[in-house]
């Protein structure tokens, strides 16, 4: 059993010789170890109750993202033909929902520095829940466009809100592997949102199908939402907005263990940004100028690569390897080649979760900007492998391929895709952290989104190898960035930035 009293006495101790208000940050009542009876501390610092659920409900945006934005890929054979739509218009369906996000992220993001963190956790999952009814019963093309990107607005809002809902609410021993351990629902969600439209294309091959691949996440996001409105404000955020009795309710309630500890919580308030109302300009001067260059500019970089192959990894296996009907001649031939193309893209996205997997491992240990550096380098060297396979034979071709694809979607996600999330939600001081993240989540984005509507004209105009040779520069060009303006913020108190 934890001697409570002991910790507290020695945490108090120390507190009040080093802090004149006699009072102590909430990130130090989070990273409080406790004692064993004969005044052992703790290796770890314990998690409540309402910091799992915290992680979980913020994991779960996380997945929700993964699953909608890469469903799309499968279900827009079957929305192409059922609104009849032209190339142009498949681009649009696919970034409606990564324009959504962009918007989100800038627009709705930052407001969780005005409005608080749980109030925009909660009315984000709220709408997305909404919209993806709508998008189940879109009658028309423009109807189902307008609604995916109202999805990808909620989603966007929770970029920067989840992060934050976590990072602030968790030790910093733990900060990272934790934070990216959420974000690696993102992950998971690609390859279940892979994996059911096959599993409804099998077991319903019918034009409608792409509606009920939508339709599987109603449930589980109303669950989602509800659950969400009884979590705990981020107590770090009610310092800094100057609300002392709402902030020390909040600790206690994020804290509560049995036995109890702390038993008297005293906070200290930040004057220096109490109440403050930073702007989208503060980003850009000169003591925050560096972080918002290497929260942004690498994001931006790998999203072109990640949503890129992410994405259109079943187009670009289907005419890579071409095992798939040429001409499409009826419904049953559309059906055959978007299962063939879900089964290949479903194989290569399993590299995503061995790749956060090894980021949740090593970002704690090797820190943020080498992962994100080695990782850079390691997608541009899977997306060289994979464009070997233009010169190649039949054999030796869906070899590269498909080792260049897996290597690619390990390397993102063990480095910049994991990496870029972290540190846009830990660089920034408190009173600007939403905005920051937001505005490095919208920016990235940007990038999503040209990915999204140019690729199908450019695998057409330029072809699958060259379009290759353009993402392996733009990631070495993004391990250059990311070492040139690096912050490294791995086990630093998020109070102390």
């Amino acid at each position: 059993m934890f001697d409570a009293t002991a910790t507290d006495a020695r945490n108090n101790s120390v507190a009040l010789s080093s802090i004149p208000q006699g009072g102590r940050s909430p990130q130090s009542y989070i990273d409080e170890r406790p004692n064993w009876p004969d005044g052992t501390s703790v290796g770890m610092t314990p998690m409540t109750r309402m910091q799992w659920r915290i992680w979980w409900l913020a994991a779960a945006g996380k997945f929700f993202e993964g699953l909608v934005v890469f469903m799309t890929g499968v279900a827009l054979p079957l929305i192409a033909t059922e609104f009849n739509i032209s190339k142009a218009e498949h681009g649009l369906v696919s970034a409606a929902s990564l324009a959504g996000i962009l918007v989100g992220a800038i627009g709705l993001g930052s407001l969780s520095d005005y409005f608080g963190r749980k109030r925009m956790f909660i009315i984000e999952m709220f709408m997305f829940v909404v919209l993806l009814v709508l998008v189940v019963f879109s009658p028309n093309f423009v109807w189902l466009v307008v609604c995916l990107f109202g999805i990808g607005v909620a989603l966007g809002c929770d970029y920067p809100t989840a992060h934050l809902m976590i990072s602030e609410s968790i030790p910093s021993s733990v900060r990272g592997r934790l934070v990216l351990a959420a974000f690696g629902f993102q992950s998971l969600g690609a390859l279940t949102g892979t994996g059911v439209g096959y599993l409804v294309l099998k077991n319903m091959p019918e034009i409608s199908a792409w509606r009920w691949m939508y339709a599987t996440a109603v449930i589980p996001g109303i669950l989602v939402a509800l659950w969400r409105l009884g979590v705990t404000e981020s107590a770090t955020w009610l310092v800094h907005r100057g609300e002392m009795e709402e902030a020390t309710h909040s600790i206690k309630r994020l804290l509560a263990r049995h036995p109890a500890y702390p038993r008297d919580v005293r906070l200290t308030a930040q004057t220096k940004h109490q109440k403050s109302q930073g702007s989208y300009a503060d980003l850009f001067r000169d003591a925050n100028r560096r972080a918002t260059i290497l929260a942004a500019v690498p994001w931006f970089l790998q999203d072109l690569g990640t949503y890129g192959i992410g994405i259109f990894t079943p187009t670009i296996l289907a005419s890579a390897i071409g095992h798939k009907a040429a001409h499409v001649r009826n419904l049953a031939d559309l059906i055959s080649n978007d299962e063939l193309a879900a089964k290949g893209a479903a194989l290569i996205d399993v590299l995503l979760i061995v790749g956060i997997i090894a980021a949740v491992l090593l970002a704690d240990r090797l820190g943020r900007i080498r992962l994100q550096v080695i990782g850079f380098i390691g997608c541009a060297v899977g997306l060289f492998i994979a464009s070997l396979s233009g010169n190649a034979a039949d054999t030796i071709q869906t070899m590269c391929i498909f080792v260049g694809f897996m290597l690619f979607n390990f390397m993102t996600n063990m480095g910049p895709n994991a990496q870029t999330y972290l540190l846009a939600g830990e660089v920034f001081p408190t009173h600007i952290r939403g905005q920051g993240a937001g505005f490095a989540a919208a920016f990235a984005k940007i990038g999503a989104v040209m990915t999204a509507y140019v690729f199908p004209m450019l695998l057409a105009d330029i072809g699958t190898q060259r379009l290759l040779y353009v993402l392996v520069i733009t990631s070495l060009i993004g391990a250059v960035i990311t070492w040139i303006f690096r912050i490294e913020t791995t086990g630093i108190d998020l109070d102390t930035i």
